[in-house]
């Protein structure tokens, strides 16, 4: 065993946990550290709460004397709780988070200094942007970005520093982030999903896209981690033989927590409770040594924010107790791949949630209403939709038997398969007495009773129904649930709007009543969008045959899927809607189209260093122990050791053929990622790194993980899976 690897193993065993003490209760200490609407009744005087209150719920502007108010009061607030430092906390298109400090700190004449802080330095700031991704919108030499205060999202302590949530765009106005567009998405749905809220009740003034987002991962002993060159580089396992026991036996998912890992999630949720993040539900998921959390819904900006925030919170953490977070959507081969089911759903300033049902005809109907347009958004943009959660990391999990396919389908269960078929079968144009009585009371009355009994799932769809929201399945475990939130709430925002524009129409042409034309126009949705629904086994290949004949997508890899983003379908969708420009879309387009390119690179180069650098050297090693063995055993033996040697004969021949099975594939690997690195146009070059330098990982992979079984334990240089995923 390698010396690092041994104290590795040594330093994991003897770990004790750390234990948490929680001495307040979680109610007491939730947004202890957030500048929420509680902290600002206390520090903001009642123009200054009025008008933040405003912005946030109506969007209107805050003038410089209020934004300096707010300041000062933020600054005396965390200056309290001992913070030294401000930032503005933005999301870049780098799938991670951004912060530049300064400190309230300043000098004035004669060596004086003060604590200052003002509306200016609130409100706007000038962040170097040439080395953030901006896919051609920004020139490197041209360094100008600017981020801005978002009220709607409120400033927390982390650490000591007060961090306030920005968007950040360039100088010349585009979006360079994620939180810019999903602002635009979010408030093109409110204003869409509020237009046909009056159908069914007029005192609807706002509505609100709400996000539950369960964050998956895996713990591993922090040293045990740094001992891996691929773990530490590339955040999963490039090479590794799978343990003798794994997830088979089922033995893990929902077991009891082992003692380390329940300190560290206590340890967690007490941060999470301080900085507001609404942490609910931890639990073992169905890999050794991966969990779950999950938050409270929460309007989908801050929930945006939040799971933002915890992807830094929880590496910090971990690292106290010792673990190394992998959020990569399939850090270990054979095993269990992690997601971030994204539950969507739409919600009213008058309190109801518009994806489920209620008492009466009436709010059934709109039920409908926004249950029936989203299936159709889905429908009309589904390849969209599967670009929204397309990267390198999430190509290994997407139809890999343990989360939904590529193909888009929604689930919605046999029960609202029968309404809906109910629904179709309504006569076209007005309707009688009888036949109002008919569908209100027979088909639309009975919609609660049916979504009480309708409580099976289906794990393999992307996009499914589960009694009050619709699960988006599909997004991976790194992803900033910005993207397909942005992407989800667009396509439903453009298709309320069609659909309003729709009934509309009957009611003033046609003369229909509201509720006839609300039924004729979703009658025709059910009839165009049945493609999309689907409610058997999404793994199975029969599905495959059946959705290529639906007209469906089956975008396997990223450079396929992404191409949706840029269509002409989609750039006039998001210009449309007002979320994003041509020159923004296509940029995005860019960004993630170089960003595939460069983890498969990274990947590529990692594994060659360590197959030629590590694992070769081993086997050698080895080899010559094994050719001193038959050295010795023929000066015993004479003209017999040929017999008596045969099996270390076989072995060495078995060791030189993977050898030379790595060596050769390994060069291959490398001239393959020459030629794609010459390739000047983006979206070949993609296209070369998936199909022609990709494959051979597994080649390589192949070679190194029969020598894995073939050396000796006590010489194998890697950590190996059954020490990274059972040692405690």
């Amino acid at each position: 065993m390698s010396v690092l690897r041994f104290h590795a193993i040594k330093a994991s065993l003897s770990r004790k946990p750390i234990h948490i003490k929680e001495e307040k209760k979680r109610s007491e200490i939730f947004g202890e550290n957030v500048f929420n609407e509680q902290t600002m009744r206390q520090y903001l005087t009642k123009d200054a709460f009025l008008g933040v209150m405003n912005a946030v719920e109506h969007g209107t502007k805050i003038n410089r004397n209020v934004a300096d108010q707010v300041a000062v009061s933020m600054k005396d607030w965390a200056l309290a709780k001992g913070v030294t430092h401000y930032t503005h906390w933005f999301q870049p298109l780098t799938g991670s988070t951004a912060e530049k400090h300064d400190a309230f700190f300043e000098t004035v004449s004669d060596g004086v200094a003060i604590e200052k802080f003002d509306g200016g330095q609130l409100v706007q700031q000038e962040p170097d942007a040439s080395s953030f991704p901006s896919g051609g919108i920004r020139n490197t030499f041209e360094a100008r970005g600017y981020t801005a205060w978002d009220p709607s999202s409120p400033a927390f302590i982390y650490g000591t520093t007060l961090c306030i949530p920005t968007i950040f765009v360039a100088y010349t106005g585009e979006a360079l982030d994620y939180k810019t567009p999903l602002l635009r998405a979010l408030n093109a749905v409110d204003n869409a999903a509020t237009d046909v809220c009056k159908y069914f009740d007029k005192n609807v003034k706002k509505v609100y896209a709400s996000l539950g987002w369960e964050q998956e991962y895996f713990l591993v002993d922090k040293l045990l981690a740094a001992s891996r060159p691929d773990i530490i580089l590339t955040g999963r396992t490039l090479l590794g033989h799978s343990s003798a026991k794994g997830q088979q036996l089922d033995d893990h998912y929902f077991g009891a927590i082992p003692n380390r890992a329940l300190n560290f999630m206590r340890d967690l949720e007490h941060e999470c409770m301080l900085l507001g993040i609404p942490a609910k539900t931890r639990h073992n998921e169905v890999a050794p040594n991966q969990f779950e959390l999950a938050p409270i819904f929460e309007e989908a900006n801050l929930a945006v924010d939040h799971n933002s925030l915890l992807v830094d919170v929880i590496g910090r953490v971990a690292s106290r107790h010792n673990f190394k977070v992998l959020l990569h959507e399939k850090p270990f081969s054979g095993m269990n791949g992690s997601g971030k089911h994204n539950n969507w759903s739409l919600s009213t300033d008058t309190g109801v949630n518009l994806l489920s049902p209620g008492k009466t005809p009436m709010s059934n109907l709109q039920f409908l209403t926004f249950f029936v347009n989203t299936i159709k958004a889905v429908h009309t943009h589904e390849a969209l939709l599967r670009a929204s959660v397309a990267s390198a990391s999430n190509d290994h999990r997407l139809g890999a038997n343990e989360a939904p396919p590529a193909i888009m389908s929604v689930f919605i269960g046999q029960q609202l398969t029968k309404v809906l078929e109910e629904l179709q079968g309504v006569t076209k144009g007005k309707l009688s007495p009888e036949e109002k009585t008919e569908l209100k009371l027979n088909v639309i009355g009975k919609i609660p009773d049916v979504l009480l009994d309708n409580t099976d799932r289906n794990r393999t769809s992307p996009f499914a129904f589960t009694g009050n929201k619709f699960e988006f399945r599909a997004v991976g475990s790194t992803a900033n649930c910005g993207n397909p939130m942005t992407i989800l709430n667009t396509i439903v925002a453009k298709q309320l709007k069609d659909f309003k524009v729709e009934v509309d129409k009957l009611i003033d042409t046609k003369g229909l009543k509201k509720d006839e034309a609300v039924f004729n126009v979703l009658r025709e949705y059910i009839k165009s969008c049945k493609t999309i629904l689907f409610e058997g086994n999404g793994y199975g290949e029969a599905w495959e045959t059946e959705a290529k004949k639906r007209g469906l997508s089956n975008n396997k890899t990223t450079p396929e899927a992404l191409k949706a983003k840029i269509s002409k379908q989609t750039i006039d969708l998001f210009k449309e809607m007002n979320v994003m420009s041509e020159i923004e879309t296509r940029a995005r387009y860019e960004i993630e189209m170089e960003a595939y390119i460069k983890h498969i690179q990274i990947e590529g180069r990692v594994l060659g260093d360590i197959a030629l650098n590590h694992i070769v050297p081993t086997a050698v090693k080895y080899q010559n122990t094994l050719i001193e063995n038959v050295k010795g055993l023929k000066e015993i033996f004479d003209k017999s050791f040929k017999t008596v040697a045969k099996e270390q004969i076989n072995l060495i021949e078995q060791i030189s053929a993977h050898i030379e099975g790595i060596n050769t594939h390994v060069n291959k690997m490398v001239d393959a990622r020459k030629k794609a690195n010459k390739i000047e146009k983006m979206e070949d070059k993609a296209v070369a790194y998936c199909n022609d330098v990709k494959p051979l990982f597994e080649n390589i992979r192949y070679h190194c993980d029969k020598l894995e079984l073939l050396v000796d334990d006590e010489i194998w240089p890697l950590t190996k899976y059954r020490e990274l995923l059972f040692t405690r």
